[in-house]
């Protein structure tokens, strides 16, 4: 199974720079989107049918703000549309389709551009990391891929020295994807990848992405459970739909 985890920064902006083409041609399984910024019915949604996709939406109450999507050319089982939990739901930040043999999660985790927000997202961190323990139960073959707005380590960021003080690369931000990680999940890019320079956004300021200077903030994190299925794992950077690129991963499935 490929799965491709992408942040768009707007599906509709997206799709006018060519999104289904660049879609069509890598050919995953299993699209996972965050920061959709619609609703499905502000959407041409014919074009991922056309590729043989079906498609599940979870949008902010807030309009064009948010989102997270799933395309995929199987069929789920189950489909959950958020945590069930308020704070985490208002802006349309989980989504999960269920197959036999594997449940994949898009999650969009907030940024801390502010003190306020920095707050809702410590909390977001506190409440998903009970949320997962509590599905995994039922659930033990578990892939989150998303936009996790964290940098796990400093081979993760262009600047480490700089950032230390950045919401994104906070020594609590790092700590909890550590223990993210302990309780259970393969950061499925470093499990087959050991390389620095390898990032998954940048500013649009300063040329950043043109000189590289960018964040690893992206993940596709893979339950243990899964450990021995994963094939390949690797950040799609040449695709410039957004300011973030996709990131994918394949596990080899019975």
């Amino acid at each position: 199974m490929k799965i491709i985890s992408y942040n768009v920064n707007g599906i509709r902006a997206a799709l006018r720079k060519d999104f289904a083409t660049w879609l069509q041609h890598t050919d995953p399984d299993v699209v996972l989107l965050q920061e959709t910024k619609a609703t499905p019915d502000q959407v041409d949604t014919a074009v991922f049918e056309s590729l043989g996709y079906e498609h599940y939406w979870f949008s902010a109450q807030k309009k064009g703000y948010s989102g997270v999507a799933i395309l995929t050319k199987k069929t789920p089982k189950n489909v959950v549309y958020g945590t069930g939990i308020e704070s985490m739901d208002f802006e349309g930040r989980n989504i999960r389709v269920d197959f036999d043999d594997v449940s994949v999660m898009s999650m969009y985790l907030p940024s801390g551009t502010n003190i306020a927000r920095l707050e809702h997202k410590l909390e977001y961190m506190s409440l998903l990391q009970d949320y997962v323990n509590e599905i995994k139960q039922d659930v033990p073959n578990l892939v989150i891929g998303g936009d996790y707005n964290i940098c796990h380590e400093a081979i993760d960021i262009h600047d480490p020295v700089r950032n230390k003080n950045v919401s994104g690369f906070l020594p609590v931000e790092r700590e909890w994807i550590s223990n993210f990680m302990d309780s259970g999940f393969i950061d499925s890019f470093r499990h087959l990848n050991k390389e620095p320079d390898n990032y998954t956004w940048w500013s649009y300021r300063a040329n950043a992405r043109a000189n590289n200077k960018g964040w690893r903030i992206d993940y596709n994190m893979v339950s243990e459970p899964l450990k021995n299925n994963i094939e390949r794992a690797v950040i799609l950077s040449d695709a410039v739909h957004s300011d973030h690129c996709p990131h994918m991963v394949e596990l080899k499935l019975s």
